[in-house]
């Protein structure tokens, strides 16, 4: 006889599993996360190289009915990647870009992410130019990575907290939902939504990787934060090394100083002031984004030496932060 009662319970078990997220991601047990760390720390390393970038950029479902979808956006570029730092727990991975401008080849200081194993907090978008910390759940620290990325200047950009998983033969780490700030390619159209809601994916494949980000954007409403639309963003980056990748090299092995100073200026004001508060400017990000990027290029362009550079930098970066 069909017992309705044990059919029932299994059914709200089910709808519990899949509306919560503790329920579908569960602790990770010490042996088993033991096990996996060294692959971990293989597939974060292993986007470090040089790469043909692809990066595609679709709003499909409109969640407003107000509004209209804009055009499929594709860009790509060169992109070296370079570990910076390697503590075992921690891997630095910095992004740089080779362009071609006017004949010449130009380098651009690009992104960087941050990996840390077990975190007991991350830096996140906590809302305009202001980014807090925020817990990992004590339950969920265990096996699992923090990615925090950084804008060009080294301001920070969004954070979150994951897990390396397989499905359907595909390694790949996944984020939880996370707050960013509007990318340059959106801030500058002044958009009805002004962040986006997300989760990010990074997996390795034959060619190199991938990053896969599913975007909510997001808008205000009277009062409220209701979504706007959906965008899909995937953006490849492929073996390659038919550019000139020692522009790059040449450019970090010159400024790699003056950045790791930045980079601890940026982390002494999150340490000592709640966090980092920051206006920002839609076509440059921080209001000190430019000057920072300069002072670099001034170091290299042997205009200024390393040191002066770093006391600019430092009292740019105290003067513009404020106490959260």
């Amino acid at each position: 006889m069909i017992n309705l009662k044990t059919i029932l319970g299994a059914s709200l078990l089910a709808l519990a599993c899949t509306s919560c997220p503790a329920l579908a991601h569960p602790p990770i047990d010490a042996k088993q996360a033991a096990a996996h760390f060294d692959q971990d720390r293989a597939d974060i390393l292993a986007m470090a190289g040089n790469y043909k970038v692809r990066f595609d950029m679709q709003e499909s479902t409109r969640w407003d009915p107000a509004y209209t979808p804009i055009d499929k956006k594709t860009s790509g570029g060169h992109e070296v990647v370079r570990v910076i730092e390697d503590t075992g727990r921690k891997i630095v991975l910095q992004h740089i870009l080779v362009v071609k401008h006017d004949g010449q080849d130009m380098v651009i200081k690009h992104w960087r992410q941050d990996w840390e194993y077990e975190p007991a907090r991350v830096l996140v978008y906590a809302d305009t130019d202001t980014w807090k910390w925020e817990d990992v759940p004590e339950k969920m620290r265990t096996g699992r990575w923090s990615q925090t990325v950084w804008q060009v200047d080294d301001s920070p950009r969004y954070g979150g907290w994951g897990q390396f998983e397989t499905q359907g033969g595909i390694r790949r780490w996944r984020s939880n939902w996370t707050w960013r700030p509007l990318a340059r390619r959106d801030a500058v159209r002044h958009p009805v939504y002004d962040r986006y809601l997300a989760i990010n994916r990074h997996q390795n494949t034959p060619d190199g990787w991938i990053h896969w980000q599913d975007n909510t954007k997001m808008g205000s409403k009277d009062g409220k934060l209701v979504p706007i639309v959906q965008e899909y963003v995937l953006n490849t980056y492929t073996k390659f090394d038919g550019y000139n990748v020692q522009a790059a090299d040449d450019y970090w092995a010159a400024t790699r100083d003056y950045w790791a100073a930045v980079r601890a200026e940026w982390d002494d004001v999150a340490q000592k002031k709640g966090g980092i508060g920051i206006k920002e400017q839609a076509d440059t990000g921080t209001v000190i984004s430019a000057e920072l990027m300069q002072l670099a290029n001034n170091i290299q362009n042997k205009t200024t030496t390393t040191a002066k550079a770093i006391a600019k930098a430092r009292k740019l970066i105290a003067d513009n932060t404020r106490q959260l």
